[in-house]
């Protein structure tokens, strides 16, 4: 049977979603300046839950598009760059002066680095599974989340948290254009495989994530950042070492 024409209502859905998402940035970007850095941290994470529905509504309808791919890329860019990058320069590292503003146009030049690469490797075959680089939403939301996890820091830690701020957007742009792999969750053979499992861990998250947002949140976006670092430096290589070790003995 022909496939019927997606109506242009369609189309329009996923792109209404990514200016919500591009309006959440403006925002927060007008609620750092204004000195609310909760308030423009809460638009980070806005942005990222309506980020994360238009491509999921795209996919859904089949209403996926090049115009969509770069509109959503220069959201994204305002959104986990410019936007998070302005936030943490105002809220912590306003006293390194050059260094700090040195640190925050990292972040912003890293984002707008890692996006590129994420458009070109869409253009080419490439898997799903994972992706190249921390992904810019986690990266923003990695700075929105450490301004609500802040104030659970041991108070022998207040002194040294611009120093703390400092080195973790240091880091997180460095993550975005690494080469360090992370889970992309769009294919879900593990899931199928092992649905009640499966179930049980997303029900646990959930509830911890419900019962306290500002501390558990963080602390599963800093399990997802350390999961890449172990899976490219400490599982990727021993499966790799098997596999050659196999090899090794079939040709032997």
């Amino acid at each position: 049977m022909p496939q019927k024409p997606t109506s242009r209502g369609v189309y329009i859905l996923p792109n209404l979603l990514t200016t919500g998402s591009l309006l959440a940035g403006f925002v927060g970007l007008v609620m750092a300046s204004q000195g609310a850095i909760e308030a423009c941290a809460l638009a980070i994470l806005i942005s990222a839950v309506l980020d994360g529905l238009d491509g999921k509504v795209a996919r859904l309808t089949n209403s996926s598009s090049e115009f969509g791919i770069q509109y959503d890329s220069l959201a994204d860019l305002v959104a986990f760059g410019v936007t998070p990058g302005f936030m943490v320069w105002e809220w912590m590292l306003k006293p390194y002066d050059r260094a700090g503003m040195a640190v925050s146009f990292l972040f912003v030049a890293c984002t707008a680095l890692r996006l590129a690469r994420f458009n070109v490797s869409t253009a080419i075959a490439s898997s799903k599974k994972f992706f190249i680089g921390l992904p810019s939403p986690a990266g923003g939301c990695a700075l929105a989340l450490t301004v609500f996890v802040s104030p659970y820091l041991p108070k022998i830690l207040y002194p040294w948290l611009p120093h703390i701020v400092f080195a973790i957007t240091f880091g997180v742009a460095l993550l975005m254009v690494s080469r360090v792999r992370y889970f992309a969750f769009k294919e879900y053979g593990f899931l199928r495989a092992h649905p009640f499992r499966s179930m049980v861990i997303t029900l646990l998250v959930v509830t911890l994530i419900y019962a306290e947002p500002r501390l558990f949140a963080p602390i599963a976006c800093l399990l997802y950042m350390l999961s890449g670092l172990v899976y490219t430096f400490i599982i990727l290589p021993t499966h790799n070492r098997r596999l050659l070790r196999s090899l090794a003995q079939n040709l032997s």
